[in-house]
Parts: C-alpha cells; sequence; structure tokens
C-alpha cells in the first residue's frame, strides 16, 4: 500500500499527533483519522501509537494513502493579506503582535473562510510556525499575540493558564459611569452560541474584570478594562450586567443605544485590546506591547468631545491617564 512520510522538525516538537494530523490531512474526516490511529494504519517510527502521543524532533510519520473530498483553497484578496501586514505591532525571533482590526475572525467560520490566522500564513508562506497563543472575538480589535515557534506557543498557553499575562481593554459604554474603579465577579456559562451570568447551582466558569473610568462625557464612559480571567465575551457581559453596555456590541448591547451611536458615526463594536504585557520565562524577556485605536474610534471620540446636536450627548471633561495618553 502506498504511503506518505512526515519527517518532525523541532517546531512540531511537543505537538500531539492527531492535531498534527488535522492539520496536515485536510479533507480527512476525525473520524477516519482516529480510527487509523487505533488500527495502527497510522505509525510513528514504523511503530503503533496512541492519538495522545507527542511529536519529538526527527521522527518519522507514516500515513497510508488517503481518498480525500477536494479541498477548495480560498482565495485571500491582496489588499486584506496588505492591511494584515500593515497591523503588524512587534516581532522578533519567537512572538510577533498584531493589531487586530475590527470584523475579522481569528479563525475560519461560516461567515468567512479564512481567519486572520490564515491571512498572516498567506502572507508568510515560507514562515514554518505560526499559532495563535489566544482569541479575540471578531468584533474586537487590539493586540494579538502570535508564536512562531512550538516551544514559545506552550509556555504563552503555560503564561495565560497561569495569569501571568496582562490583558487591558478600552471601551466606550452607555451611561455615566460613578463607580470608581470596580471589580466585577460575575460566574459565566456557555449555551450555544452565546454565553449568559450562571445561575445559583448551575456549573460556571469564575470571570473577573477591572473596571475603571477613564474619561466620563454625558451619557458615555470610556472605560479601561483589565481582565482577570479571559472567558468568551467576559467584558461585554460583565459591562451589561453592570448597567453600563459595550456601544455598538451586537449581542449583549443596549440596541436602541446602538443605533444612536451608529447615527452618530460608530459602525462598530467599541471594544479594544489597547494592552499585552507579560515576561518570557524562558528568555527573561519583558514585553509591554501597546496598540492605538483605529481612526474610527479615535473620531468617534472626537465627535464625542463637540457641541451636542443631536443623539450621543457630547460633552464632559476627560479624566487624565497616563497610558492613554490624555
Amino acid at each position: 500500500m502506498k504511503s506518505t512520510t512526515y519527517v518532525i522538525d523541532s517546531t512540531r516538537e511537543g505537538q500531539r499527533i492527531d492535531n498534527f494530523l488535522f492539520t496536515h490531512l485536510k479533507g480527512v474526516p476525525k473520524s477516519l483519522i482516529y480510527r487509523l490511529l487505533r488500527t495502527g494504519k497510522i505509525r510513528i517510527n514504523g511503530k503503533r501509537i496512541r492519538q495522545t502521543r507527542r511529536l519529538v524532533d526527527k521522527d518519522t510519520v507514516t500515513v497510508p494513502q488517503l481518498r480525500t473530498a477536494p479541498v477548495r483553497t480560498p482565495v485571500i484578496p491582496e489588499d486584506l493579506k496588505s492591511r494584515i501586514r500593515s497591523c503588524i505591532l512587534y516581532e522578533d525571533a519567537s512572538v510577533l503582535v498584531i493589531n487586530k482590526p475590527a470584523g475579522i475572525a481569528v479563525h475560519p467560520g461560516h461567515l468567512a473562510p479564512f481567519g486572520v490566522i490564515e491571512v498572516l500564513r498567506a502572507t508568510r508562506p515560507n514562515a514554518p510556525f505560526l499559532e495563535l497563543a489566544h482569541r479575540l472575538d471578531r468584533h474586537t480589535s487590539g493586540c494579538l499575540l502570535i508564536a512562531k515557534d512550538k516551544t514559545m506557543l506552550d509556555e504563552l498557553h503555560a503564561l495565560f493558564r497561569d495569569r501571568k499575562i496582562e490583558k487591558q481593554y478600552l471601551a466606550l459604554v452607555k451611561g455615566t459611569w460613578s463607580q470608581g474603579t470596580k471589580k466585577i465577579l460575575v460566574p459565566l456559562k456557555k449555551k450555544a452560541d452565546r454565553v449568559t451570568p450562571s445561575a445559583a447551582g448551575e456549573r460556571y466558569q469564575t470571570a473577573i474584570s477591572h473596571f475603571s473610568p477613564l474619561r466620563i462625557y454625558a451619557g458615555v464612559s470610556l472605560m479601561k478594562i483589565r481582565i482577570h480571567t479571559g472567558r468568551t465575551h467576559q467584558i461585554r457581559i460583565h459591562a451589561a450586567q453592570a448597567g453600563h453596555p459595550v456601544a455598538g456590541d451586537p449581542k449583549y448591547g443596549d440596541f436602541a443605544f446602538n443605533r444612536v451611536c451608529r447615527k452618530d458615526g460608530l459602525r462598530r463594536m467599541f471594544l479594544h485590546a489597547s494592552k499585552l504585557s507579560f515576561q518570557s520565562r524562558s528568555t527573561g524577556v519583558k514585553y509591554a506591547i501597546k496598540a492605538p485605536l483605529s481612526p474610527e474610534l479615535n473620531d468617534f471620540l472626537e465627535c464625542l468631545s463637540a457641541p451636542a446636536s443631536r443623539g450621543v450627548e457630547k460633552t464632559g471633561s476627560p479624566e487624565p491617564d497616563p497610558e492613554y495618553g490624555t
């Protein structure tokens, strides 16, 4: 029987064999891959292995010839590639950070055949390894951290798991925030495509956010938010639970308020991952990367400072913040 052999290099060391196969056997159902592993049709160094086996440098993975459904490779527009290239904030031998635009998912889904990581890989076809270290919502912009080798990816995952990576966001919320700096602890549970606060007795995930006002306007507030956990839609739900939904939030927001904001020029959700900071355990290097607001969000803030005419009230004094630059 004909077969294909893959020789593992150091960039894939430590990766599980099943995850490696999912990446390389596009169009092959996962159920078939697991069956081939169980029956010994897929081998490493000529030996049967479990699906949990982790790859080692110089391993040889032998896979029998398979009939696969044709995989259509999506054509990524050149202007989108150029846009993502221009979003790179920082890069060294191990990590890359981009200022992710709003409206683009990090992974492909039913709304788009490709995500940010696929676009980035398309701009660097010879790069041996580019993997997301975490995620951002499709509607959220800002710092997105990408590992350039498997060792750094594992380290970043450990740092996120141990909550050693500080994540800071900027959000414009409805209403005048009068609570000062506030810690919000509302446990969350996920159901289908929506995340909700959990009720007593339900299984939940702990979620902790710290909200601090940066600028107070009449009717809206610009907030700095630090998250201690990184749950799906955490900031959006916590803001809504506090009575101050994020402007433009299409799922958890105040839809009448969103319409007013849109009429005044805000075409997206005002949530931005403004800063990411951590220290590498392996090298000791300290990282602190900031992502500037997009022109659209900056313009909307300028609009809020102008004399009020209609819609959102556009008055109020900014509260100075050295990190924000006011």
